[in-house]
């Protein structure tokens, strides 16, 4: 008699004694999917059988007076466990990483602390070298391979960690061609006649690398969705060209309280579910030159709701996932990230235009978006608690409160 049976029947009875324990042994050995998205009726993702929506925030903790570099991964005051309690109170089931710290106990200490105690999962994401300095410059193989490196790295060290829902590759690079922002280029494509034609070739040649590493990642995990990262809708027809391996699109896209077409373009340039990875509001008017969280909420309002119509096939366009606002808390070093002595300070002056936030477009000189007063949540330099610096939800927080968990707002 074959062993075969008689281990089948044993896992059966193993399964139901258990309450499914086998379905999750087999899960953690990679046997079966974690995640899987369908097209049925629009795009769902489920896990375990069960629809999934995104509901989250885009997190990065760093207290006032440091910047971007602070290593909040290694922070002794774990804003995390006080962040993450309150995130739960609000409803939300997912937090956006735009890349991961140095020390890999660390990150799995985060990732893990956020999905054990308060159930909320993880988009873990790599910049792809945007920000380096020099400019990245897609072209140039020895980049691309240190990136590669870094990539297949994160995706090794995490892939195993309960709280992972989906890779994250970029961010708003597509801005290096399709609005100059960090340039780069080659001699053949300066030779072309036409920016037009630079701003193809350009694009082919980064979808083409992204889609190099969805495929790579593929080989190293099979069970999580790789997302790219883009800003707008300009060049997501090349992306359809040549990112056929990515699973979504993670888009960003501010256009005041609603997106407008933006579902239905995503739809016809590059037919992929779309993960709001940025959209939101800041909490400072630049017109009356006073703090304005109502006008915030009112805008994550709306945007949110015109998110969740999109989630539903018969409501809207149907390819929308959910989506992470931005962001959690504040950021007090983003006005003038190379002078540390303002990193103290919450700047008030406005940092570019965008008339779609009409409730301050009409300031002299335009100028309405503040970058740091995006967070829902406030920080507090001069009161410490639980180890970190005190947080005060704002108005917002209330109101996407009242819409994820169901709570009245206050």
């Amino acid at each position: 008699m074959k062993k075969r049976p008689l281990a089948l029947l044993l896992a059966v009875f193993l399964a139901a004694a258990a309450g499914g324990y086998l379905y999750t042994l087999l899960q953690a050995a990679g046997r079966l999917p974690v995640i899987t998205i369908d097209k049925q009726n629009g795009y769902k993702m489920t896990i375990d059988n069960k629809r999934f929506i995104i509901k989250g925030a885009c997190y990065s903790p760093v207290p006032v007076g440091k910047d971007y570099e602070y290593n909040f991964w290694g922070d002794s005051g774990k804003p995390w466990i006080t962040d993450g309690r309150r995130m739960k109170e609000m409803g939300v089931n997912t937090v956006r990483f735009y890349r991961v710290g140095k020390n890999p106990a660390e990150v799995k200490q985060v990732l893990d602390d956020l999905y054990k105690k308060y159930g909320i999962r993880s988009l873990v994401g790599n910049y792809l070298g945007f920000w380096n300095w020099p400019p990245p410059n897609y072209a140039d193989d020895g980049f691309r391979e240190k990136i590669r490196q870094e990539v297949m790295e994160m995706v090794r060290l995490y892939k195993d960690s309960p709280g992972v829902l989906m890779w994250v590759l970029g961010n708003e690079n597509n801005y290096s061609f399709d609005r100059n922002v960090q340039k780069w280029s080659t001699d053949d494509i300066d030779a072309m006649p036409s920016p037009e034609e630079q701003r193809i070739a350009k694009a082919k040649i980064y979808y083409g690398f992204v889609n190099t590493l969805a495929q790579e990642i593929k080989k190293i995990d099979s069970r999580h969705p790789v997302v790219l990262g883009v800003g707008e809708v300009a060049s997501l027809d090349v992306a359809a060209e040549m990112c056929h391996d990515i699973d979504a699109i993670g888009m960003i896209a501010y256009r005041g309280p609603g997106f407008g077409n933006l579902f239905r373009q995503v739809q016809q340039k590059f037919d992929k579910p779309v993960v709001m990875t940025e959209w939101g509001a800041d909490s400072f008017n630049a017109y009356t030159r006073e703090p304005d969280e109502s006008s915030q909420a009112d805008f994550l309002k709306h945007q949110w709701e015109d998110i969740e119509r999109n989630t539903d096939a018969k409501k809207g366009v149907g390819n929308v996932l959910g989506g992470t606002f931005f962001e959690w808390t504040d950021e007090w070093w983003k006005g003038n990230e190379n002078l540390p002595h303002t990193w103290n300070v919450q700047d008030t002056a406005g940092h570019w235009n965008n008339p779609a936030y009409y409730y301050d477009a009409e300031v002299a000189d335009h100028m309405n978006m503040n970058e740091e007063w995006w967070g829902v949540v406030k920080l507090n330099p001069k009161k410490l608690k639980s180890g970190i610096q005190e947080r005060t939800p704002k108005e917002a927080y209330a109101t996407l409160k009242a819409l994820w968990a169901g709570s009245k707002k206050k």
